[in-house]
């Protein structure tokens, strides 16, 4: 006979626990052997007893306790897969679960048929990713994408100012007025003025501020810092 998964079902919220307790209770091929409304309550559990898979809730005592929780666990015991439940399917959220190394992630109003084949798929070892995460990977992806590319376009352009320019943005960074930077540059205002001007036309923008803005959206500064640093050596 094929030994039945060993669940721990963690759910701050009574009659949903119960819920999912119930549902497991009718698959002959699983069964729930601890029950936890939260992320201490499930350490505890997995100390103490065999365990095969936990169907998880992400928020417990805590916003993120259960993926808090799941770094631990799988930390000490790789082997236990974990099924995330949540009524949330914001971002952060949804990267920060499959981060951990969960298998699944399930919203709480999924069908019950679902909730089983996660659970026997997740413990195969079967790392789903649903369509509507599916396209939250995708999204992030275009994301991170267009961010290196304004990287690569930003750090090409610092490479090539020259060794006044780079002071000016530094300062420019620290919120100096012109004024400030002309005193500080010990040149005539119209000076400082006149390389600002250039500086817009290689980023092609208008303003300091929004030259700014981009060099800390896309933590540039350490680059500027240490492009400085090298045509100053």
């Amino acid at each position: 006979m094929t030994e039945r998964i060993r669940i721990i079902v963690a759910e701050d919220l009574q009659v949903l626990r119960e819920h999912f307790c119930e549902l497991i209770g009718k698959e002959t091929d699983m069964e729930v052997v601890g029950q936890a409304s939260s992320g201490r309550e499930v350490l505890e559990l997995v100390a103490s007893r065999d365990v095969d898979l936990i169907l998880m809730d992400i928020e417990m005592d805590f916003k993120h306790d259960g993926i808090v929780t799941a770094m631990t666990v799988l930390s000490n015991h790789p082997d236990i897969k974990i099924v995330f439940l949540t009524v949330h399917e914001d971002d952060e959220t949804v990267f920060g679960a499959f981060e951990t190394g969960a298998v699944d992630y399930l919203l709480k109003t999924s069908p019950s048929s679902e909730v089983v084949s996660s659970i026997r798929k997740a413990h195969e070892g079967i790392v789903q990713v649903r369509p509507e995460v599916a396209y939250k990977i995708k999204n992030e992806f275009t994301r991170i994408r267009r961010n290196e590319e304004s990287f690569l376009k930003a750090a090409v352009i610092v490479s090539q100012l020259t060794p006044s320019e780079l002071a000016i943005l530094e300062l420019l960074q620290s919120e100096m007025k012109i004024a400030e930077i002309a005193k500080d540059r010990q040149v005539e205002l119209s000076t400082i003025k006149s390389q600002i001007n250039v500086i817009l036309k290689k980023f092609n923008k208008k303003r300091t501020k929004e030259v700014v803005a981009l060099l800390r959206d896309l933590n540039l500064m350490p680059f500027i810092h240490k492009v400085r640093d090298g045509g100053e050596g």
